[in-house]
């Protein structure tokens, strides 16, 4: 006798677990069949939605189980959702794949000229910018979206840690849908329900698609015009201002805190200028950008570029919720629209973190009396600038961002 479970003993044990968990999925296809009838289809024609539009949405749709941030039945969530053994990646590394975004962007400006002068003259918004967005949400309309956007959405809006958000998403997938906007099959969503060449979620379909080629449809399916539009008309409804750029790389000196980061920390760009922050390049501010307000962003804190933005900045935030996101299309628009510009300061190589780690971080500074905008495990700037005003309260030389000697201090 070898101690071990035999070859069968083990073939068994496998056997069993298949069959329970397939029995589990089982239970949950039929609890998710008993939800659309008696909880969401109620609600659905409430709007307006008809039997007929909703028993073809949902026909042959079963909960997939593979999509990520569900709670299944008899589980619990992790508190504030925080996946603590993700790798947390140095902002860095955000930019790997930009330079495909910029020479596919120029190319697309090229290519849709008029059309991007056109939506300019109507919604104020710069075309690189919409064709930044463009390439980072799906290759200018070559990512593959091969999700049915029904089972993702009802999966989500059923299962998901934010059942509420995904369930007004689904109905207003279904809205859609009634109103012949698209068919219930040619819906193609990606992983997390977000639709099309720009990533709508359908409640911003419903709101800001448009038709930007005339031809009758709202098709951000296959149409690039209309894609195009659709975005201007997104980020103009959330307060785009016109002839504003969304920010400039700057040099921090020392003698300003990072910890002054933040949209709720903003000044006139000619009061940082007096602070000493200044372009890179020895550019000077634009003459028009001057009385406006700005303000600081580290990405990285200390250990990387530095950026003077503007409210447009926030705007691309409203449409992706990260600092990295709207640097990214700010940064890409700048390269399609002006040249090969690189940022001037470099990145700092800083050793892996775990987002447990830096949400264990985050607790600590809360448990201080800091606002951290939440314990997510993600460096965000209240994050940043927590960490910068602990640093200088404690002696050291405040980098406004987390790393693993900081991790130790805070345990």
């Amino acid at each position: 006798m070898t101690g071990r479970p035999s070859l069968l003993v083990l073939l068994a044990a496998a056997a069993m677990l298949a069959l329970a968990a397939t029995a589990g999925a089982q239970g949950v296809a039929e609890r998710f069949r008993t939800w659309l009838a008696e909880d969401l289809w109620p609600d659905a024609r409430a709007r307006g939605v008809s039997a007929d539009t909703f028993n073809a949405a949902f026909a042959g749709v079963a909960p997939n189980l593979d999509l990520p941030d569900l709670v299944l039945p008899g589980q619990s969530a992790a508190p504030g959702g925080v996946q603590h053994q993700a790798e947390f990646r140095a902002p860095a590394a955000y930019f790997r794949h930009i330079d495909g975004v910029v020479s596919g962007g120029r190319s697309r400006a090229r290519s849709h000229a008029g059309a991007l002068a056109a939506i300019e003259r109507r919604y104020g918004v710069p075309g690189a910018i919409l064709v930044a967005i463009w390439g980072r949400e799906s290759a200018f309309g070559t990512a593959r979206i091969p999700h049915d956007a029904f089972e993702v959405l009802g999966t989500k809006a059923f299962l998901a840690t934010r059942k509420a958000m995904f369930r007004e998403e689904v109905l207003a997938a279904l809205e859609m849908v009634e109103r012949g906007a698209v068919r219930p099959g040619a819906m193609k969503s990606s992983w997390a329900g977000a639709l099309g060449q720009p990533q709508f979620l359908p409640s911003s379909f419903l709101k800001y698609a448009v038709d930007g080629d005339g031809d009758g449809r709202r098709d951000i399916w296959g149409s690039s015009v209309d894609t195009l539009a659709s975005i201007a008309n997104y980020l103009a409804a959330h307060g785009w201002v016109a002839g504003r750029d969304w920010g400039f790389e700057v040099v921090v000196p020392e003698t300003v805190s990072c910890a002054l980061e933040g949209p709720d920390r903003g000044r006139p760009i000619a009061a940082w200028a007096e602070m000493g922050i200044r372009r890179v390049g020895g550019k000077a501010f634009p003459a028009h950008e001057r009385a406006g307000e700005g303000y600081l962003m580290m990405p990285a804190g200390r250990h990387g570029p530095a950026f003077l933005v503007t409210p447009n900045f926030y705007v691309l935030k409203d449409y992706n919720e990260s600092d990295l996101y709207a640097l990214f299309v700010g940064h890409a628009a700048d390269r399609i629209a002006y040249g090969d510009i690189r940022f001037a300061a470099g990145w700092d190589r800083l050793a892996a973190m775990t987002r447990g780690d830096i949400a264990a971080m985050q607790t600590r500074l809360v448990a201080m009396g800091y606002d951290v905008g939440g314990v997510d495990g993600l460096p965000g700037f209240k994050t940043r600038r927590s960490i910068g005003d602990w640093q200088a309260r404690n002696g050291l030389a405040p980098t406004c961002f987390p790393d693993r000697r900081l991790a130790e201090a805070l345990r």
